[in-house]
């Protein structure tokens, strides 16, 4: 599985980096081999917004949260 995290308009942060790579891994129960993970996450004001664009055995999932705190989106 390969899993890519951008940042746009937050400090990188280790911790977030891994916890989005820690929830990808779920993934591998339900999709099979090669799969593609790229999350993009992002602060404006007060708004989190986490976005995650899957692409495995040929199909594109995308998928959006936006909440107060980043972990929960």
């Amino acid at each position: 599985m390969q899993v890519t995290v951008t940042f746009r308009r937050i400090k990188p942060s280790e911790a977030l980096k891994l916890y989005a790579e820690e929830k990808s891994e779920r993934l591998a129960r339900y999709l099979h081999e090669p799969v593609e993970v790229h999350w993009v996450l992002s602060v404006s004001k007060i708004r989190h917004i986490a976005s995650a664009t899957i692409v495995a055995m040929g199909l594109k999932i995308k998928a959006e949260e936006e909440t107060e705190e980043l972990y929960s989106a």
